[in-house]
């Protein structure tokens, strides 16, 4: 029996083949044709919608039902079963456990606390980082930081301890399950981009002013990242080896325990980490409503504008952060290395020498840092910034003082800025939120953004949210000349590269707040100094994604651009920032969001728009007004971060490739 092969006419291939070329063509041509569209539709809505702001009739008023929320939850906190047999468990837990862990450091003396951090640091890390620990908790002392220290270090403890627990059965949940992964990634997006702010009124309105509320909205702050991490390491797991324990006859959780989880030990401690450094960062947010200790010490000084007090709790609050980031960051190297020899033997001795040390401090009765002992710095600094407000605020020869640089960059750029956006129609704000979108990412991704923009709308705070956008802009922008600018420097020079990385280190990890106070000397009270501050806050991530970017660019290519005879400079322009492009993309959003998050802080100096009505909402106890804002601030940063983020597009896109 003979099978005959009847070969595709030549018009069916010549068909497909035209089809595919248009779709690579479509795909190629997706800019030109967005731009087209949207200039359409831009004209066609200028003669048929007109002008003006977001329509008051297209605007729901929640002040009524968020009022009688406040009212009730007022009126019930001290008498309804929810709060006396579970909120206010919970509340005593967290009393209970914060002052336990104080407890625990005041015991330990200051001797003992500073041993115990030279140990594990060297049990973890080696004897450098041993010795830089105990360098940072001496620090601590000398500057007169040692019971506001414990203070934060306690709540921190128990923070973080719940921000894992918290974050890792999330991520368990994402990360085992599809449906779970589709339902917690949104909400996880909307926790990150929500600014500290807007965690803190509805903490304080059920739970008031203190520490409870103050480590709860650590703990919704701080849990993100781990749930994301810890779902990232299981949904990545090695799927032959997964596979095997099945075929073995393992249960799901004996697969769990014995395979998915030891193969995300790393992805699980970096969780940790970053869930350390979002704790930390939110230790002086959280200070504003009763938390204590260095976060205190860093408000007060905000309100009196004293930056040598300001500085000498933030340096403390810097070197916890480096101290246990690198620790974190050491251990997770060294998962998956063999064992030392006498591992056990090693740290049997840190133990029995951190109790000696502590016995010893409790017998010469000094369990709390010496007097004697302190360095006050806060007089030298503020010496130094009274010189500069002297002579830099204003009366400068020639290119003027702070003062008018403020003025300027509010007069020619802040005001402009604001004025033009709220100029612009209503409807062509959203088409261009959604055009921008879709430059970068999908329709999906511009319809949540056209979607969240609008929610702002609807919310009756449209003006001030396009005061706040204007502000972010602008920051974004010299945040970006600058971070960039570096980055590429900082890449391009191994030398400058480990000079810029500890300057890098204390700016990132330096409180929100402790910048607000020195552009408050500088600048005056408004929104420059929130600019100032925000682009501070912001640069020391776009300046390492940059440098990071460009520093793994495939050596390959750069090698085959320098035999062709390509200059440094043809390298950058046609090499490296194309092939980093991804990364430049990520310092772009990352800077963003940053900058927004300081934004909304300078509110407390002038910065008004959506900040303000946030900081009054928490300060007057205005749930309506607060909560309307801190929306609002979701939803731009959402809308925000949907236009900086590229998104992988199916359909066009990857047909034509």
């Amino acid at each position: 029996m003979t099978t005959t092969v009847t070969p595709a006419s030549p018009g069916s291939t010549t068909a497909a083949d035209a089809g595919s070329g248009a779709l690579r063509s479509l795909a190629r041509h997706r800019g030109r044709l967005i731009g087209a569209g949207t200039a359409v539709v831009l004209v066609l809505g200028a003669v048929l919608l007109g002008g003006g702001s977001w329509p008051a009739a297209l605007a729901v008023d929640l002040s009524g039902p968020l009022d009688r929320t406040s009212d009730w939850i007022i009126d019930n906190r001290d008498g309804h079963p929810l709060f006396l047999y579970f909120l206010g468990h919970v509340s005593n837990v967290v009393v209970v456990s914060v002052r336990a862990v104080y407890l625990v450091l005041l015991a330990l003396g200051w001797a003992g606390v500073t041993a115990a951090a030279g140990f594990v640091a060297w049990r973890v890390a080696g004897v450098r980082l041993a010795l830089t620990s105990v360098a940072a908790f001496s620090v601590c002392g000398l500057l007169g930081m040692w019971v506001p220290t414990m203070q934060t270090l306690a709540l921190m403890v128990v923070a973080v301890a719940a921000s894992v627990l918290l974050g890792g059965l999330l991520g368990l949940a994402a990360g085992l399950s599809d449906r779970m992964h589709r339902i917690l990634r949104p909400v996880l997006d909307t926790m990150q981009v929500l600014p500290a702010f807007a965690y803190l009124l509805p903490v304080v309105l059920v739970f008031g002013i203190g520490v409870p509320a103050a480590v709860l909205a650590t703990v919704v702050y701080a849990a993100p990242p781990m749930a994301r991490l810890t779902a990232l390491g299981l949904r990545g797991a090695d799927a032959g080896v997964v596979e095997a324990a099945a075929s073995l006859g393992a249960t799901g959780r004996q697969r769990l325990l014995t395979a998915q989880l030891p193969l995300a030990r790393k992805e699980l401690l970096l969780g940790v980490n970053q869930s350390i450094m979002m704790a930390l960062g939110m230790a002086v947010v959280a200070s504003v409503i009763g938390a204590g200790g260095l976060g205190d010490r860093v408000y007060q000084a905000l309100g009196s504008v004293d930056v040598g007090a300001a500085l000498a709790a933030g340096v403390p609050i810097v070197l916890l952060a480096i101290v246990l980031d690198r620790v974190t960051a050491a251990a997770g190297e060294r998962i998956g290395a063999a064992p030392a020899r006498r591992a056990g033997l090693g740290w049997a001795v840190a133990l029995v020498a951190t109790s000696v040390v502590a016995v010893a401090g409790r017998l010469s009765d000094r369990l709390v840092w010496p007097d004697e002992w302190t360095v006050d710095l806060a007089e030298p600094v503020n010496g130094a910034v009274d010189w500069m407000t002297a002579h830099l605020y204003s009366g400068v020869p020639l290119v003027g003082g702070t003062a008018d640089w403020a003025g300027r960059l509010t007069t020619w750029v802040l005001n402009p800025l604001r004025d033009g956006l709220q100029w612009l129609p209503w409807w062509a704000v959203l088409l261009t939120v959604g055009a921008l979108a879709l430059l970068i990412g999908t329709w999906r991704t511009a319809a949540t953004a056209v979607l969240a923009m609008a929610a702002i709308g609807v919310l009756g705070v449209w003006d001030p949210a396009l005061d706040t956008l204007s502000q972010v802009m602008a920051a974004v922008a010299v945040t970006l000349l600058l971070g960039l600018a570096l980055g590429v420097a900082a890449a391009r020079s191994t030398r400058l590269g480990r000079a810029l990385r500890p300057v890098l280190d204390v700016f990132q990890t330096m409180p929100q707040f402790v910048y607000l106070i020195p552009v408050v000397a500088l600048f005056g009270v408004g929104r420059a100094p929130a600019v100032a501050a925000a682009v501070v806050y912001a640069l020391p991530a776009v300046v390492r994604i940059t440098a990071q970017g460009l520093s793994t660019v495939d050596p390959a290519a750069l090698e085959s651009s320098r035999s062709l005879g390509a200059t440094g400079r043809q390298q950058l322009f046609h090499v490296q920032l194309p092939l980093a492009r991804p990364a430049l993309l990520l310092a772009v959003n990352q800077g963003v969001v940053l900058v927004l998050a300081v934004v909304v802080i300078g509110g407390l100096v002038g910065g008004g728009a959506l900040g303000y009505d946030a900081v009054f909402g928490l300060a007057q106890g205005d749930l309506a007004t607060g909560l309307v804002a801190g929306a609002a601030i979701v939803c731009l940063g959402l809308v925000l971060d949907r236009v900086t983020q590229p998104t992988e597009r199916r359909g066009l896109a990857g047909k034509g490739a």
